[in-house]
């Protein structure tokens, strides 16, 4: 067994690292925060016990030098790195770099993500274990000619996919043969710029499919558990943006058969620590593997909040030579959770990134709310990186309540100065199709086709845009107060001040008081 890690190394930034701080911190091992100079202030570097500076702003000359990462580890002397999600993180080249060099990489083997963290070699690996796959390529397409052969052999609808990554890049669906070469040239290159390869593999577009992954995690004495499914169907650009746990229309048998399957699949290749298997279910309940991702996943949160667990602990643990806590028949799935990604984005322009100063933020609490964020008020949002914010996770014993108490955290959250998709999610969350579970990776393109939400956005049937902004009008109407040294409770104006305080606050909101 392997000792205590002492120190690690955050490769990240942003609401992850900050992530794998707090986890550090309550098991007594010390971080270390790397940043680029457009994150010199990022909340990730004030919290971490020491920072160490990568280099510009591009991930390339920063979050993407493995070699600079692991100087840094070598020079401060951290033990381990945990790479977070993105980036290094399923480089397998960094992985057997850091073997290499005595420090412990907190996740896969080299040898088990070079077989699942390729989405072409994962699906040999299904293959050769007999399961169920979406039928396609298992070798990167050579050129546009061989991806003619292949869809012409399987049928359009096709989707093109990066071999090396995932989260919507290098993604392309092709419905005619005349679309193809421009979406093979697109899709990568934009591959290559996200991942630093190019290769793309082609598989057969399965339509209005649920995207449903399963949890697992390894440890190094043959022990690997499925945590239950989460439900990722909403997505926007095959980029996902509501995840719940559990999914609505998984039952017991098909979590059983599903998670067996993913296990199955980790076992064979020799895999340990975290990782998600993913599938396209039908409209039968027929389950197709489509890839796995040997990191944690942005979603994670949902798993914790109905399991109990907390998987970056996991993580640590097993990367410390542990062996697991728990058997299978210990995880038990209580309630239900959402995720919310909230991102500084404007969706009335096409959601186009809305970098810039934070002026104002007031973050939600309360019953079964939990945030994980990386910004705070004043904070500049760069345009070098992903502009996801925070992940907004409600929990609740139901699905219905947990999705209200989703909608009362939205009315609560105000980031200022920015464009933020908070209030696009009340037009999803109130939508009768959402609520009702009836959902498939195609649901959030119909729904912003049917054109803008009747209501204006924001405001929840039944209330006004008074009601939905009184938090930040209250909020607001409080700094006022306290920066004029007035208080409604003791000085003899205390009526007027407070007056006062409400309209100028009013007047900052834009609203009448």
């Amino acid at each position: 067994m392997r000792n205590p890690i002492q120190k690690i190394l955050i490769a990240n930034r942003g609401e992850i690292a900050l992530r794998v701080i707090r986890a550090c911190r309550e098991l007594g091992i010390a971080t270390v925060a790397v940043y680029s100079d457009a994150d010199r202030a990022a909340l990730h570097v004030l919290h971490a016990d020491e920072a160490h500076r990568l280099g510009p702003a591009p991930a390339r000359e920063s979050y993407l030098r493995g070699e600079a990462v692991l100087q840094i580890a070598k020079e401060c002397g951290a033990d381990a790195i945990h790479p977070g999600y993105g980036f290094l993180s399923e480089n397998a080249d960094f992985a057997e770099a850091c073997a290499a060099a005595g420090i412990t990489f907190i996740g896969p083997p080299a040898s088990a993500m070079r077989v699942l963290g390729s989405k072409t070699r994962a699906r040999q690996a299904a293959d050769a274990a007999g399961l169920p796959r979406v039928p396609g390529s298992t070798q990167g397409l050579q050129d546009t000619a061989e991806a003619i052969a292949v869809a012409r052999s399987i049928g359009y609808p096709v989707m093109l996919k990066a071999a090396a990554g995932g989260g919507g890049k290098g993604m392309r669906a092709i419905h005619e043969e005349s679309e193809l070469a421009a979406a093979f040239t697109s899709a990568s290159s934009e591959a290559e710029r996200a991942f630093g390869s190019g290769e793309v593999y082609l598989e057969k577009l399965i339509l209005r499919p649920r995207h449903i992954e399963i949890q697992v995690i390894a440890d190094h004495h043959g022990n690997c558990l499925h945590l239950g499914e989460r439900e990722c169907s909403v997505q926007r650009r095959h980029q996902k943006v509501i995840e719940e746990a559990p999914s609505a229309v998984v039952d017991g048998d098909l979590r059983r058969r599903m998670g067996e399957t993913a296990v199955q699949l980790a076992l064979a290749a020799g895999y340990t620590n975290a990782g998600t298997v993913e599938f396209l279910v039908d409209d039968e309940k027929n389950f197709y593997f489509l890839e796995m991702n040997t990191r944690l996943q942005v979603e994670h949160p949902v798993t914790e909040m109905v399991t109990g667990l907390d998987l970056v602990h996991l993580q640590i643990l097993v990367a410390q030579d542990e062996p697991l806590p728990l058997r299978q028949q210990d995880v038990q799935l209580r309630g239900h959770a959402l995720e919310c990604r909230i991102y500084a984005e404007d969706p009335e322009n096409n959601f186009f990134p809305s970098p810039g100063t934070i002026t104002r933020l007031i973050q939600p609490g309360g019953p079964g709310i939990r945030e994980d964020c990386g910004i705070y008020a004043g904070w500049t949002v760069p345009l070098d990186y992903d502009p996801m914010l925070s992940k907004l996770i409600a929990c609740a014993p139901t699905r219905e309540a947990a999705i209200d108490r989703m909608l009362r955290a939205l009315d609560e959250y105000v980031v200022g100065g920015i464009a933020t998709n908070i209030q696009f999610f009340r037009r999803i969350l109130t939508d009768g199709e959402f609520r009702a579970a009836q959902i498939d990776t195609g649901y959030l393109d119909r729904l912003l086709q049917a054109g803008p939400s009747q209501q204006p956005p924001g405001q929840a049937a039944g209330s006004t845009a008074e009601e939905i902004l009184l938090p930040a009008l209250a909020a607001a109407a409080l700094e006022v107060l306290r920066s004029s040294g007035a208080s409604a409770a003791t000085s003899t104006g205390g009526k007027a001040d407070a007056a006062t305080a409400w309209q100028q606050a009013a007047r900052r909101e834009g609203l009448r008081a």
